[in-house]
């Protein structure tokens, strides 16, 4: 008789824990003054949001900016900057101030902006290459092909994509029952740790993150790969010497982008693949991976980038004129 009121009476307990638990975020584990680390994150976010705000509106302000190249950046330094305030501010929240309990609403909300900006982050990208290659490859025909409208609906499809494949990965994680640990791995609620908690069968949720990992990061970087391949011997057959060497320079910033974003989290990845890698290794390196290229992006398509620094250069002497305007005024 005891023996089932007390099985009848755990069952509430357990339904609750089943369906809304409260997850624990491990981040890193028996590091010294792994708190320094984050503060660091704290520098990187700043300067993020200062460089990304700066070219956003640089490229708001310039007229001679308001092409359908620019459209896709300024939609990348966007998408740059809600990716690291989806993430930086909740790990120095989590860690710096000891709040590393995350309700399950909490934690969906979390895991959906990260991977919804991550997944715009890796398909602008793209769809920056896709301008570089009309443009060196179909010069005659780029702004016929390229453009504002154009642009404005790939990127509009791209959000749309996003949107709803980061519905359908929380949607499946919601399936999910979880009647034990709820200790995540990581340092944000991530995909991975999150399902392979679950105790009913996750092999669906499993499925989907080997399909999105290929999808959303091997297979763009494949396609970006393939149009300098195509770049490439265009200008070996067309242009000689000093026609290459400026039609590259054109593509360089996008190339470092490209490097800067898709080396490290695919290393990740496959490293990961392949053999075991240690929990804290793993945090370190993915959150690096997610942080510094939004970070570095602006300063990178400041420097190397001579429409942008040219419009930083106009805006600088109207706004230089304009104050002396009102001096002149004043006196």
């Amino acid at each position: 008789m005891t023996a089932n009121m007390t099985s009848t009476e755990s069952v509430p307990l357990l339904n609750e824990t089943f369906f809304h638990p409260t997850f624990y975020i491990s981040g890193l584990y028996n590091i010294p003054y792994a708190k320094y680390y984050y503060v660091f994150l704290c520098f990187v976010y700043a300067v993020t949001v200062l460089g990304n705000s700066f070219i956003m509106g640089t490229i708001y302000l310039a007229q001679s900016l308001h092409t359908a190249k620019y459209i896709a950046v300024f939609n990348l330094a966007f998408s740059d900057l809600c990716g690291s305030s989806a993430l930086v501010p909740k790990i120095i929240d989590t860690f710096l101030f000891d709040n590393q309990n995350i309700s399950y609403e909490g934690c969906m909300a979390n895991m959906f902006f990260v991977y919804c900006f991550m997944v715009l982050q890796s398909l602008n990208l793209l769809a920056l290459a896709y301008d570089r290659l009309v443009a060196i490859c179909f010069p005659l025909r780029y702004h016929a092909v390229v453009t504002k409208t154009a642009m404005s609906l790939i990127i509009g499809v791209i959000w749309i994509f996003s949107v709803t494949l980061n519905v359908l990965l929380i949607s499946l994680i919601t399936r999910l029952s979880f009647c034990r640990s709820t200790t995540v791995n990581s340092y944000f609620c991530d995909y991975g740790p999150i399902y392979k908690l679950a105790c009913n069968d996750k092999s669906i949720s499993s499925i989907m993150g080997y399909v999105c990992t290929a999808a959303l990061l091997y297979f763009p970087l494949l396609l970006i790969a393939v149009s300098y391949v195509c770049i490439g011997l265009t200008l070996r057959r067309i242009a000689h010497g000093d026609e290459q060497i400026k039609a590259m320079k054109t593509c360089t910033s996008h190339i470092i982008l490209v490097a800067l974003f898709y080396v490290p989290i695919v290393s990740i990845y496959t490293a990961a693949f392949i053999t075991y890698i240690d929990a804290n290794v793993r945090i370190i390196n993915a959150a690096l991976t997610q942080t510094i290229p939004p970070m570095l992006n602006p300063i990178i398509y400041t420097l190397k980038t001579e429409e942008v620094m040219q419009s930083i250069k106009v805006l600088y002497k109207r706004s230089k004129m304009k104050s002396a305007m009102k001096q002149a005024v004043r006196n």
